[in-house]
């Protein structure tokens, strides 16, 4: 293991924590919905996005403490989403990060709940973050721009345009629209969010977004990738399934090889992009490259 990955082991169990530490107790005669949330929540992952938020903020000189809930909102926000991704009226997948889904475990009732759950959750931390936070202002537009990026422009609406089109052939534009808002949304999310917390200018939070954008769309066009090289063993969960969905991805309409260049064009735009912001970027970058180029 070189020193990044042992960095990035220890960084992952430290915002797990902090994940954690927001998780509600188990208790009172609705305690089957919140044991479903905290499984959910625990499953594992890679917690990218509620690391991104950190490590930008940290990249700006943030004060940490002011990350701790938004991280948390935005694990909550990504969990849930996969909870509900993985119900039968969507995904029907029974694996997920190795484990059995939520409503796989819980029932598919339980599991529409657990991700409601979450969500609430979400947002229940993120406006008690304002009212605690030492800068309200910084913290109410990060919750805009989370509660935006998670919606109907964003993750939402991706994810709409993706099942109305599901068994239809699609073009690449439609592709690229369903990218952008359901996969490169919650990155630009998290790493606006962590910008933002940090008290930067309007410029450099559109070059933050502009990062994740990049990182989005080529860290959903590996999955495309990884769907159909990978395993069930190495990614924890269901393999050809956009195969079995009748999918059009990148894939099936560029090919595996031209697939990887736009990766690679992709990562090399946000790194480029990143460099110019200056600081200390390196754990970032190394970051991102990784993700992007992740086999699982």
């Amino acid at each position: 293991m070189n020193n990044f990955d042992t960095e990035l082991k220890e960084r992952t169990a430290y915002v797990e924590k902090i994940v954690y530490d927001y998780c509600p107790k188990e208790e009172g005669l609705q305690k089957i919905i919140i044991e479903a949330m905290n499984y959910s929540l625990k499953a594992g992952g890679k917690r990218l996005r509620p690391m991104l938020v950190l490590e930008t903020l940290r990249l700006f000189g943030g004060d940490e403490k002011e990350a701790y809930p938004f991280m948390a909102a935005m694990e909550m926000i990504h969990t849930y989403s996969l909870v509900h991704d993985d119900l039968p009226a969507m995904d029907n997948d029974m694996y997920r990060r190795g484990k059995k889904t939520t409503h796989a475990v819980y029932g598919e009732d339980m599991g529409i709940l657990a991700g409601d759950g979450l969500l609430n959750m979400a947002y229940e931390t993120m406006s008690m973050a304002i009212l605690k936070s030492k800068y309200p202002q910084r913290a109410a537009l990060a919750m805009n721009i989370l509660a935006y990026k998670a919606g109907i422009y964003g993750m939402i609406g991706g994810q709409t345009v993706d099942v109305i089109n599901e068994n239809k052939e699609k073009d690449i534009d439609t592709i690229n629209f369903i990218h952008k808002l359901k996969t490169a949304a919650l990155i630009e999310g998290a790493m606006m969010v962590g910008a933002i917390l940090a008290g930067v200018d309007e410029q450099a939070v559109e070059t933050v977004e502009e990062i994740a954008t990049n990182v989005g769309i080529a860290f959903q066009i590996q999955d495309d990738i990884l769907d159909v090289t990978g395993t069930l063993e190495e990614l924890g969960k269901p393999v050809l399934s956009d195969e079995k969905n009748n999918k059009t991805t990148y894939v099936t309409l560029k090919g595996i090889d031209e697939s990887k260049r736009l990766v690679e064009d992709y990562s090399e735009k946000a790194v480029n992009l990143l460099e110019s912001l200056g600081g200390d970027s390196e754990f970032l970058k190394n970051l991102i490259i990784k993700l992007i180029n992740r086999v699982k």
